[in-house]
C-alpha cells in the first residue's frame, strides 16, 4: 500500500503560545517518518473544544489535501481544561472501541495512572482519528502498539476501501508489502532511529562518477508545500517596545486593556465645559492655565476645552464652539488682543452632551488584540497598542535571512572582480540583489554572504556563517546535476543535514531544494535552508512560492495564513500548458468586470525581465493526455493570491494565481 498521509494535532494551552514547549508533536512526526509514512499536516491548538473540533472536521473533509490518519496528543485526562475527547467524539461516525482498548491496555502495562486517560478513536469520513496522551513517553508507547504487526497499515487499507489481503499476506509471511522497519543491522536494537540515506554524489570522486539521473524523487508542488509548513516550527516569543518598528511581527499574546480609555470624562469636540443647568447667556472664560481641573468651576464661568481634554470638577456637559459668540478679549502688555475674556452661549446643552465617559472606548480588561494577529504596516494594530497604553508587547521573533549565490562565473555588479581574460567576462549576479530587495521590502533583516566559489571549503565556510548569523539560509545556484553543483553534497556530507526534497514537479524551479541542518541545542534543534535554482526568474518565482510560506511559519503566522489568500482573475492572453505545473508571470489589473491578468511575455527561466512589472503568477495546470495544449484568452483563474508588503510608504501586491480550470 502507499504511504499513510498523517496529520498531527498537539493540544496544549502552553504550546499554543510557545511552540518550543511542544515535544510530543515532533516526536509523533519523527516516528511516522521512520515508519515510512508522511506527515502532511500539523498544528498546535489550545485546549479549546470548538477549535479542536473544527480543525479535525476541516482536515477530514479537505478533498484537496487528504489525510488518512489524524493523531492528536494532549487533553485526554481529567484536568479541568482536558476537552479533546469531548471535541472529537461527536464527529466519529464509526467508533473504534478496539483501538481504545489497545491503547489503554498498552499504557496500563506501564502505569496504573493510565486508567485516568480517556482516549477516543474512530473514523470521520475516510479518515481515522486517534487521540493520544500528552506525554512523550506515552506517545511512543501507544504508537509502538499501533504500528505493531502492520496493525495501523491494515486499518488504513480497509478505510481506503481495500480488502486487506496484502496486509494479511504480509502478516502471514512476516515480511512483504507492509513497511517493515526492523532494519536487521545485527545490533538487535529495534528502537534506534536509522540515519537518512545520503543521496547526493560524492564530490571527491572523478567527474565521470557523478549521477546521470537525479537520485532525489520529483515530488508534487502540494507535497513540497506541506513538507515545508510541517517541518518548520515558529521562532520564540520576545518582548519588544511598542514602536512603528513592530510592523510585520505576529502578536504572541492576547492583549487586554490595562485601564479604561478614556480614564476620566473627556470631550469629543472643541468647545467649553459648563453645567447643563447653565442657561444661554454671557460667561467669563477660564483655561487650563488659569484654572486647575480639581477645583470646581465657579458660577458664571465656562472652561475652554479641546477635543480629548478632561473636564474640570463641577461640569457635566460641553458646548461646541460653533454654538457660542466671542464678546470681549483680554489685552496683553502691548494692548493687543491676547485671550478670550467673555463668551456668549447660544443654546443650553443637556447633561453628557459631547462627552466621552470613562471606558466608553475601551473598558479595563477588554480583549483588544488576539494572539496571532498580524501587526500590519497600515498602523491599526500599533495604534491600538499605543491607545490602550501598552509600552511593550510579546511578539514572535521575525526571522533573519542569510543569502548567498554560488558560481565561479558570477560577478558582483558593485565590486566586480573580472575573470581571467578568456574571451568571456562572466555574468552579473542578479539573484542576491533581487532577493534582498524583496526581503527587505517585506521588513526582514538580511545578511548578505556574497558570491561563493564552486569549491567545498568555500561552501562550508559560507553555510556555517549563515547558520550562525541567521534563522533561514537562502542560496541560489548549485542545485542541479553539474559537477560543480555542490550544495546537496555539502548539506548531507559536511553538515549531516537532511534534504527534505530535492526536486519539485514545477516550471520554473524543478531543482528547488529544501533542507535542514542540525545545530547545537539538543533534540529538534535545527535550521532550515532553501537552495533555489540559479536562473534569475526561477529564483524569484520559487522564492514567492516556497520561501514566503516558510518565513511566515517561522515568524509565527497562524497556520491558515501561511498560505496566501486567493481571488479570481480573467486571462487576457492564451497560455501554453506543460507536463509540469507552470507559474506564468503576469500583470494583474482591476477592470470593471473584475481582475484581469496579462502575460509579461517570454517565460524562459533565465529571463528575469519577465518579472519586471509583474505582480502575479498564474499557476497553470499540467497538460493532460487528450486535453488542450493551452488555455485560451478569456479563461478564468479561479484563485489569485496576494502578498502585501511595504515598499517605502506604498503597499505593493505580489499575486499568485492558481488556475484550476477554464471557465466558460
Amino acid at each position: 500500500m502507499s504511504a499513510i498521509r498523517v496529520g498531527v494535532i498537539t493540544v496544549s494551552d502552553t504550546a499554543s503560545v510557545d511552540a518550543a514547549a511542544d515535544k510530543s508533536g515532533p516526536t509523533i512526526q519523527e516516528i511516522v517518518r521512520q515508519r515510512g509514512h508522511g506527515c502532511v499536516r500539523s498544528t498546535i491548538l489550545p485546549d479549546d473544544e470548538r477549535q479542536i473540533r473544527e480543525t479535525v472536521k476541516n482536515w477530514c473533509y479537505d478533498v484537496e489535501n487528504t489525510v488518512d490518519w489524524i493523531i492528536s496528543t494532549g487533553g485526554t485526562g481529567f484536568g479541568v481544561r482536558d476537552r479533546t475527547p469531548e471535541a472529537i467524539a461527536p464527529l466519529l461516525e464509526r467508533e473504534a472501541a478496539g483501538i481504545v482498548h489497545l491503547l489503554l491496555a498498552e499504557s496500563l502495562k506501564r502505569t496504573p495512572l493510565a486508567a485516568l486517560s480517556r482516549p477516543v478513536a474512530g473514523t470521520v469520513g475516510n479518515t481515522l482519528v486517534v487521540t493520544l496522551p500528552g506525554s512523550v513517553k506515552a506517545v511512543k508507547e501507544n504508537l509502538e502498539a499501533l504500528f505493531a504487526n502492520g496493525f495501523i497499515e491494515h486499518a488504513i487499507d480497509l478505510i481506503r476501501g481495500g480488502t486487506g489481503k496484502q496486509v494479511h499476506a504480509a502478516m502471514g509471511s512476516g515480511h512483504g508489502g507492509v513497511p517493515h522497519h526492523h532494519h536487521h543491522h545485527h545490533h538487535h536494537d529495534h528502537h534506534v532511529p536509522q540515519p537518512r540515506a545520503i543521496l547526493s554524489h560524492d564530490p571527491s570522486l572523478p567527474v565521470y562518477a557523478r549521477h546521470r539521473v537525479s537520485p532525489y524523487p520529483q515530488i508534487s508542488l502540494e507535497d513540497a508545500l506541506n513538507i515545508i509548513v510541517n517541518e518548520i516550527q515558529p521562532l520564540g516569543v520576545v518582548s519588544l517596545p511598542v514602536t512603528p518598528a513592530l510592523a510585520g511581527n505576529i502578536l504572541g499574546e492576547d492583549v487586554h486593556a490595562p485601564q479604561n480609555v478614556p480614564s476620566s470624562k473627556t470631550t469629543s469636540v472643541d468647545g467649553y465645559a459648563l453645567r447643563s443647568s447653565d442657561p444661554p447667556g454671557t460667561y467669563k472664560v477660564l483655561t487650563s492655565r488659569t484654572h486647575t481641573l480639581a477645583d470646581v468651576l465657579p458660577e458664571g464661568w465656562i472652561f475652554r476645552i479641546n477635543t480629548g481634554g478632561p473636564l474640570p470638577a463641577g461640569t457635566d456637559t460641553v458646548i461646541m464652539v460653533e454654538d457660542t459668540e466671542l464678546l470681549s478679549t483680554a489685552k496683553d502688555a502691548d494692548g493687543q488682543d491676547a485671550e478670550e475674556k467673555e463668551v456668549k452661549t447660544l443654546v443650553q446643552v443637556p447633561p453628557g452632551d459631547n462627552i466621552r465617559e470613562p471606558g466608553s472606548d475601551v473598558h479595563k480588561g477588554d480583549l483588544v488584540l488576539q494572539r496571532g494577529e498580524v501587526l500590519t504596516s497600515l498602523g491599526g494594530e500599533v495604534g491600538t497598542l499605543t491607545f490602550v497604553g501598552r509600552k511593550e508587547v510579546k511578539v514572535h521573533r521575525k526571522p533573519v535571512v542569510a543569502i548567498l549565490s554560488t558560481g565561479n562565473e558570477l560577478l558582483d555588479l558593485q565590486s566586480p572582480n573580472p575573470l581571467p581574460s578568456d574571451g568571456w567576462g562572466g555574468i552579473w549576479d542578479t539573484n542576491r540583489p533581487s532577493l534582498q530587495a524583496a526581503l527587505e521590502g517585506m521588513g526582514y533583516n538580511v545578511v548578505d554572504l556574497g558570491i561563493v566559489a564552486d569549491d567545498i571549503d568555500a561552501h562550508v565556510k559560507a553555510i556555517k556563517q549563515g547558520l550562525e548569523s541567521a534563522d533561514l539560509l537562502l542560496t541560489t545556484g548549485g542545485t542541479s546535476m553539474g559537477a560543480s553543483d555542490l550544495l546537496k553534497p555539502v548539506i548531507e556530507r559536511q553538515f549531516g543535514g537532511t534534504v527534505h526534497f530535492g526536486r519539485v514537479s514545477m516550471k520554473p524551479g524543478k531543482p528547488t531544494t529544501f533542507a535542514s541542518i542540525p545545530t547545537a541545542g539538543g533534540e529538534h534543534k535545527r535550521k532550515f535552508m532553501f537552495a533555489l535554482p540559479g536562473n534569475p526568474a526561477s529564483a524569484l518565482v520559487t522564492f514567492y512560492v516556497f520561501v514566503i510560506p516558510a518565513l511566515r511559519k517561522l515568524g509565527g503566522w497562524p497556520g491558515e495564513r501561511c498560505h496566501l489568500p486567493r481571488v479570481r482573475v480573467k486571462l487576457s492572453d492564451a497560455m501554453r500548458l506543460d507536463s509540469r505545473v507552470e507559474f506564468h508571470r503576469v500583470i494583474v489589473k482591476a477592470e470593471e468586470e473584475g481582475l484581469r491578468a496579462t502575460s509579461t511575455g517570454g517565460q524562459r527561466s533565465s529571463r528575469v525581465a519577465s518579472l519586471s512589472g509583474a505582480n502575479g503568477l498564474v499557476r497553470l495546470p499540467t497538460k493532460r493526455e487528450g486535453g488542450p495544449d493551452r488555455l485560451e484568452a478569456g479563461s478564468y483563474a479561479d484563485v489569485v493570491t496576494f502578498i502585501v508588503m511595504k515598499s517605502g510608504s506604498s503597499p505593493v501586491g505580489i499575486c499568485v494565481a492558481t488556475l484550476l480550470q477554464p471557465v466558460a
